[in-house]
């Protein structure tokens, strides 16, 4: 793939205190920065991620506690980690049963991760997990045909390259997104001229999309945890 069609992912982290109160503003988190790094197919995952490991915290090692939540790409993979002072309370994988009231945080994650674990530092222990993202490569688009399509047609209408134009922030999306949009725009020009209904195109092609995310969003892959 063309180098400046690629999304410039960086490694971010997050202090926080380990209190129930703080899970749901950890989850929004999440989302917002998986959105901007277009990986929407395995937000749903990584909330549940952070979810767990986060209460895994403040059950076993106590509420208030300081942590941090580290998440970075590890090759194709989400690497998300939520890192405590405590180096004896481990998380161990139970066998727990459906009807349960604990026991089941680290088996959901090991459901929906491709590999978790526990590293142990001198004063700190890191819990991680990692989820398969279908990424080609770190700063890579999903695998999506349309998203091919649709570079393909930005390049020919353009100067011969993608608009993604990844380390220049804010200016360089804005470029970027209005290219997309002057080229819609052509679209329904077309569609009208042609004595289409844009309207309705335009709900069909809503109705496409939205059918197209929720069967990526509802994809698995075969997972195997470490």
């Amino acid at each position: 793939m063309n180098q400046q069609a690629c999304v410039n992912r960086k490694p971010w982290d997050l202090a926080f205190t380990a209190e129930p109160a703080e899970v749901a503003g950890l989850r929004r988190v999440m989302r917002s920065h998986l959105g901007i790094w277009g990986l929407h197919g395995v937000v749903d995952e990584a909330q549940l991620c952070v979810s767990e490991l986060v209460s895994n915290v403040i059950t076993h090692v106590g509420p208030g506690t300081p942590a941090v939540l580290a998440v970075s790409m590890n090759g194709a993979y989400l690497r998300i980690e939520v890192q405590d002072p405590d180096t004896r309370a481990l998380p161990i994988l139970l066998d727990a049963r459906a009807d349960s009231e604990g026991g089941r945080g680290m088996a959901l994650v090991d459901a929906v991760a491709a590999r978790w674990g526990v590293d142990l530092g001198p004063d700190r222990k890191v819990t991680w997990c990692e989820l398969a993202t279908g990424l080609t490569s770190p700063d890579g688009h999903v695998e999506d045909p349309g998203v091919r399509r649709a570079e393909t047609l930005l390049e020919l209408c353009g100067d011969g390259r993608p608009p993604c134009l990844p380390g220049t922030g804010r200016v360089g999306r804005t470029v970027a997104e209005e290219s997309v949009i002057s080229l819609v725009t052509d679209l329904l020009h077309w569609l009208r001229a042609h004595g289409c209904d844009v309207e309705n195109a335009l709900d069909r092609a809503r109705s496409r999309y939205d059918a197209e995310m929720g069967a990526a969003g509802d994809g698995t892959s075969r997972r195997t945890a470490v």
